[in-house]
């Protein structure tokens, strides 16, 4: 009935401990791993079995290898999420405003645990992304990553890892769904100035003024991409000037 135990492989030790890590919040998503000859001396472990977790990880989706082969933490929730939302969003542009709906829910809520919840560290994040927001508007550049990153940082501000997890899967569909829409200077001045607001209540952790301002900022957006959208139906109507 029963099988004799067998000593645990130094590769399951490793994948056990990164998992861990992971669910603990500390290691998020979009985090970059040390270099394997920094791993192998942390875990006080060969090069195969390293290598051997690693792809261990890599095939139940924890990791992914980017950027000139570096490894990176990944959203577990990803695969199942992201290549699906993508598609419907560019088979059908009205469902953007349903991801402007889910968005609400998710981030209102968002803003008012991470201004309860953020720390010194959050808020030097969200300060850091802000300042790159306002250098990238002012020089012309695009700034839809700023965009991301401030909603992500966000995310990361409220320590609860499901809601790190989701946003980390929604980010290129911010990126390239809402951002790159505002190319009006004065447009995206305001956006940032909404920015700053939802940034100072996190600072002076007021719950409600954060759940306010971020409200704020999406409606805000949801009438303008509702304004650009029937905009560009009316350019494509034929007969309609």
């Amino acid at each position: 009935m029963f099988r004799s135990i067998k000593r645990s492989r130094v590769s399951d030790e490793v994948v056990i401990q990164t998992k861990n890590l992971i669910s603990e919040g500390k290691l998020r998503p979009g985090d970059r791993l040390p270099p394997e000859r920094e791993l192998i001396k942390q875990f006080g472990v060969s090069r195969p079995s390293l290598r051997e977790a690693l792809n261990s990880l890599m095939a139940m989706g924890f990791l992914e290898v980017k950027q000139s082969k570096r490894t990176f933490i990944k959203s577990v929730a990803s695969e199942r999420m992201e290549g699906p939302l993508s598609l419907l969003i560019k088979t059908d542009t009205q469902k953007i405003f349903d991801l402007i709906e889910v968005r609400k829910a998710m981030e209102v809520w968002g803003a008012s645990q991470a201004a309860e919840r953020a720390t010194e560290e959050d808020i030097k994040r969200l300060e850091f992304i802000i300042e790159e927001m306002e250098r990238a508007i002012e020089e012309g550049r695009d700034w839809d990553k700023e965009d991301a990153d401030f909603h992500l940082a966000i995310a990361q501000a409220t320590h609860n890892m499901v809601q790190i997890h989701i946003m980390s899967t929604l980010y290129d569909l911010l990126r390239e769904s809402v951002a790159k829409l505002f190319t009006d200077k004065a447009k995206m001045k305001k956006l940032f100035q909404q920015h700053c607001r939802i940034l100072n209540a996190i600072k002076t952790h007021s719950p409600e003024k954060a759940r306010e301002r971020t409200l704020e900022h999406l409606d805000y957006v949801d009438s303008e991409v509702k304004t650009i959208n029937g905009m560009t139906n009316r350019m494509d109507t034929p007969g309609e000037s």
